[in-house]
Formats: C-alpha cells, structure tokens, sequence
C-alpha cells in the first residue's frame, strides 16, 4: 500500500478549509511509494536498530488470530480476501497531497523517524528489547553484595530526562550506604542501584522539560548512576564543562559542591586569611585547595607523599607529611576532610567528617553551574586519579575500606 503520514492529511486538510477552489472535490491521499509490509518492517528496523523482521502467516493461522479476536466470519474472509487482492493489484501513488499543499508527500521513513519512540518503548515504561548494566545491591553488606544486572532502561516522567551515562564517580560515602551503616542518612530501598555523581548526554526528556534536549551534554548528581542510562530531574542537571572530556565532570558535584560550601558559606574565607586543609589528597580535598586559593587564602595543606606533588601542583602554598610533621597552629580557618581531624587548632574549624563545625553538603545545580564556569575558564582543575569500568566497582569499594583510595575515581560505561 501507498501508506500516508497523517501530517499530509491534516495539511491537504487545512488547504482545502482555508484555501478556494476545493468545493466539491474528493482527493485520494497516499504517500510518495508503495510498500509491502514486510518493506515497512524494514524500514523499521533500519530506523530504529531493531532486530525484527517479517514472518508471513499462513491464511489458516490468520483466520483463527481474527475470529479469535471476535471478528464475524464473514468480515474475517473478506478482510483475508482484500489483503491477498493487494499482493497482485496494489493501491496506486497518486500525487493528491503534492497538488494541493505544493509540497512532496512525506515518506514511511520519515514517519518512523518521527515516531520511533513509538517502537523503542513498551507501555510499561520499558525500552522494547533493550536492557543496561547497572551497579546493585539486593542486600547490605561488604563489597561483594555489588552485582552488575542487566534491567530495563527506565524512562522518563514529567519534568525528567534520561541520561546516557558517560561516567559516574566513586564516593567514600558510598561505603556507607553500601553496608547499611547511618540509615536514617543514607535511605535506600532494596535492590539499589549506587551511584550519584553523573556525566552524561540527554537521550529523552519528559512532559514538561525546557532547556534542555537530546544531545545536551549535561553532569550532576542523580541516584542510581552506576548505570548504563539513568533519569533525573532536568531542573538539578548543569551544563557540563566544554573543556574536559565528559566522562571527567562526574568527578565534580560532590566533591565540588562540598569544597564550593566548604569554603565560601561555612568558612566564608577572606583574602589573606591562612587556612589548613586537612586531608587535602582526597576528591573534596583537590578542590577545597584550588578554591581557597581562588578566594586569596594563603594554604597550608596536608597530604600523604604520593599525593604532596598533585596537591602542591594544584595551588597549596606548604604541603605538610602528616604522617611525620605536626599540624601548624597558627591558622584562621581549619578545613577538616578526614575522620579524627585535631581539635582546637584555628579560630573557625569547617568539618565534613564528623566533630567540631560539621556540616553536610547541599545541593544545588546552580553553584555546580558556577563550578563549570571556572573550570571552562582555566581556573579550576579536575584532576582524575584513576578511571575504571563499571565491572571493577567492588574492587574500588574494598580499596576504600583498606584506605588504599587517593583523589577522585571515576566509573566509566563505555
């Protein structure tokens, strides 16, 4: 059959209302070929990347599908006898549309580009054939509750979107949820998938989103982004920095963000001011250093030997061996990013490890917005530690728990 977008339809129909000369006439609207079925199913396949193809059926076997879905018997032989009329005598192409909108008809290829979503996604809200890994666990524990299984891709609702992963990052926090420790913290329900930091590109969005659309590039925090695809609220995504590959901005939002509020809301550093950042080699580290020295903080950093070079290569002023040089006193402003930090050792102690001035990270896209900006402008580094599969996840858990993790660690999809 000459199949016809529906889009020539409604324009051969809004001529025929608006324009003269139409009074009385009767068009026979088809598209510009003819195709068989099994041409149809083709074409969708080679639109959409769908494995499917045609299987003829037998006229006995489509007579009993027809009757029973209830069609009378005599409307079932002629439905069969007109279908088989077809195979020798096709409808013809007539050029109806093109005379009275001025314009070629639309193809079937064009129609199942503009509706393959129609296609990809089952009315659960699955992706028709089509499944992701995903990082879960199905119970608490050490790290070998991490399993990597294959579920549907989800989809989005209203006001989200769906993200193809480029990376997430590992977060030491993530132990925590992991075990099951600090629940009233960190809330999961079973099987979780882990993960919240996210670089990715927007594949679909939701009723309702604006600003954003497929092809985006975009990073930002959302739960279960140890996955393949995942969907987020469009309103907590930023753009990603233009700078550094995709995959490096997952390394940003919670380290960043916690550096960023470190910094500017909680310590509130002024220029000139000494500050001590403790635990300096670490993801929140890295940056709470570059920050500090962006706000005019003279820095005195902490930091194992293999770390010193990147830390002192990032922007600390001195870099102290902890492990054999004792903590200076004389600062304004400690920022503690380790558990155990020392006490009573600067007029303002900032903490994100538990104790004397802590505080937990809040988000907001819009400083991460703000983090972007630096980095695009050369004055913010990410520094990647290491980079991993998304199949090595449990190993960089056990790593975390025997202290054998430095700076920030990103989990790659591809």
């Amino acid at each position: 059959m000459p199949v016809v977008h529906e889009r020539n339809i409604a324009a051969v129909a809004v001529r025929a209302l608006l324009d003269a000369g139409h009074h009385g006439a009767a068009y026979t609207l088809t598209g510009p070929e003819t195709l068989t079925q099994a041409d149809q199913v083709r074409v969708i396949s080679e639109v959409t990347g769908l494995p499917v193809r045609w299987e003829e059926l037998s006229p006995e076997h489509a007579r009993a599908a027809l009757a029973a879905e209830g069609w009378p018997p005599g409307v079932v032989e002629e439905v069969l006898r007109a279908q088989a009329e077809l195979v020798s005598r096709p409808l013809p192409v007539t050029s109806a549309v093109e005379e009275v909108t001025k314009a070629p008809a639309r193809s079937f290829r064009e129609w199942v580009r503009e509706h393959a979503d129609a296609f990809l996604w089952a009315p659960g809200g699955s992706r028709t054939g089509a499944v992701m890994r995903a990082a879960r666990i199905h119970e608490f524990g050490d790290a070998s509750v991490i399993r990597l299984d294959e579920v549907p891709i989800p989809r989005p609702g209203p006001g989200e979107v769906l993200l193809e992963v480029a990376a997430t990052s590992f977060n030491p926090s993530e132990v925590g949820l992991r075990s099951g420790l600090l629940p009233e913290v960190f809330r999961a329900s079973l099987p979780h998938t882990l993960g919240w930091d996210v670089s990715g590109t927007v594949v679909e969005t939701g009723a309702g989103v604006s600003g954003l659309a497929p092809g985006d590039r975009v990073f930002g925090m959302a739960d279960g982004a140890a996955a393949e695809y995942v969907v987020a609220p469009a309103g907590a995504l930023a753009r990603a920095p233009r700078s550094i590959p995709l995959a490096d901005a997952a390394a940003v939002p919670v380290a960043g963000l916690t550096a960023w509020q470190a910094v500017h809301e909680h310590a509130r550093l002024t220029p000139g001011q000494r500050v001590l950042v403790n635990g300096a080699g670490g993801g929140v580290g890295m940056f709470a250093v570059q920050l500090a020295k962006l706000a005019g903080a003279h820095v005195t950093a902490t930091a194992s030997p293999r770390s010193a070079a990147a830390v002192r290569r990032l922007g600390a002023d001195d870099v102290i061996d902890y492990t054999t040089t004792p903590l200076p006193t004389d600062v304004d402003v400690l920022l503690n990013l380790i558990p155990n930090g020392p006490a009573g050792q600067s007029r303002t102690t900032v903490s994100i490890a538990g104790g004397e001035g802590h505080f937990v990270m809040r988000y907001d896209p819009d400083d991460l917005a703000t983090l972007a900006t630096l980095i695009d402008a050369g004055r913010l580094a990410v520094e990647i530690a290491e980079s991993h599969p998304l199949t090595e996840l449990p190993q960089i858990h056990q790593r975390a728990e025997a202290g054998d993790i430095r700076g920030k660690i990103t989990i790659l999809m591809a």
